[in-house]
């Protein structure tokens, strides 16, 4: 019997629903089938809006948690129709929900996602898994990256170290090693696609620099890019995680305003930017990987990828499309694998990536 679960996901770049349905019948998660589900172009707008809320948790937010719910529930039925699949066919939904705003340094910390599961349980007849970095925070973690469990379990290796690498709106890795009292660790490294896709959006009204083109025309500024490698962020030690509350369009501006360069330019150095932060942590934690595997939108911008090459001469470097998960598919993937994890009542953090006191199980079950 097919063992069936779905995975809803939506990053930082609030472009849209990934939805992936999952068979974990065999030890590698084979993805049957998925469906990418834009925004309402109105639903899109308020949440950039409330992305500038001061205070989220005071904001009355039910609507768009809602709408959100609503448009989660839609891209689900899209799945099940393209896939042939009934709701019965399911075991469970893992919805991460859309980041309004994660604070794991505030004095209450805590990380907010929205996204209805009761309308998408309803609506869909499907148990639904939602709120997973809630129990991470309350044992003292920073509620991210959740992602390394899934690595873990589906990319580590016997015979040579590997670096996991998920290039969204923000990136972030995950060590594997071969040596068994190694605890995994992973953190979130800085910007991957954000700064980019906001100075595209900003100077060609484009959502991407496809295929990275428009950085690859532009020279690297030095000094700009000295200057933003100058962030606090950069030289924190792990754990730690971020978001668009502290890499975003007013972020990039401080920045350039001190510079004269071109657009074009600027874009260069975005793009070094992501590529030598990536580097720069992969070589003070993981300084022995053997191999690099990379996922998320980033695997495509190609001037990027040459990047990431260039700083770390002598690492392989591969797509998690070698190893049985199409790298668009993978963090949606990770999802219903949570799902899973917390049914089955085991863990989904990784304590010595989250700075939790302990492992727990992840996310809050809501039944139609």
């Amino acid at each position: 019997m097919a063992d069936l679960f779905i995975g809803l996901m939506s990053g930082t770049s609030m472009d849209g629903i990934d939805a992936a349905l999952v068979d974990f019948t065999t030890t590698c998660p084979n993805i049957i089938s998925t469906h990418s589900h834009r925004y309402p172009a109105a639903l899109h707008r308020q949440l950039e809006a409330a992305l500038e809320l001061e205070a989220p948790l005071n904001a009355d937010l039910s609507a768009i948690d809602a709408a959100v719910g609503e448009t989660f529930a839609a891209a689900t039925s899209e799945l099940l129709l393209q896939a042939g699949k009934v709701p019965e066919n399911i075991i469970a939904i893992g919805s991460h929900g859309q980041t309004i705003r994660h604070e794991p340094a505030a004095q209450a910390p805590y990380s907010l996602q929205i996204g209805n599961p009761d309308i998408i349980a309803m609506r869909t007849g499907i148990d639904v898994i939602a709120d997973f970095r809630r129990a991470d925070i309350e044992a003292g973690g920073q509620g991210a990256p959740l992602v390394p469990a899934f690595h873990q379990a589906v990319f580590a290796s016997n015979t040579e170290d590997r670096v996991i690498l998920n290039i969204g709106g923000i990136a972030n890795i995950t060590i594997l090693t071969t040596e068994a009292t190694t605890p995994v660790s992973g953190f979130d490294t800085g910007p991957g696609n954000t700064l980019m896709d906001s100075w595209t959006r900003q100077h060609l009204q484009a959502a991407m620099d496809n295929n990275g083109d428009w950085a690859a025309s532009g020279q690297v500024d030095h000094a700009l890019l000295e200057d933003m490698l100058t962030d606090p962020y950069f030289l924190a030690a792990p754990p730690k995680s971020t978001g668009r509350e502290h890499f975003n369009p007013d972020w990039l501006s401080r920045y350039t305003l001190r510079s004269g360069a071109n657009a074009n330019d600027i874009q260069a150095t975005l793009c070094e930017l992501t590529a030598q932060t990536i580097a720069t942590a992969i070589q003070a934690h993981a300084g022995s990987a053997d191999r690099l595997i990379v996922c998320g939108g980033g695997v495509h911008n190609n001037h990027l990828m040459g990047r990431l090459a260039a700083n770390m001469p002598g690492l392989a470097i591969e797509s998690t499309a070698a190893y049985g998960v199409t790298p668009d598919w993978v963090e949606a993937a990770a999802f219903a694998w949570l799902a899973r994890q917390r049914l089955a009542g085991m863990p989904g953090n990784i304590p010595a990536v989250t700075g939790a006191t302990r492992a727990v199980s992840l996310g809050q079950l809501v039944k139609p």
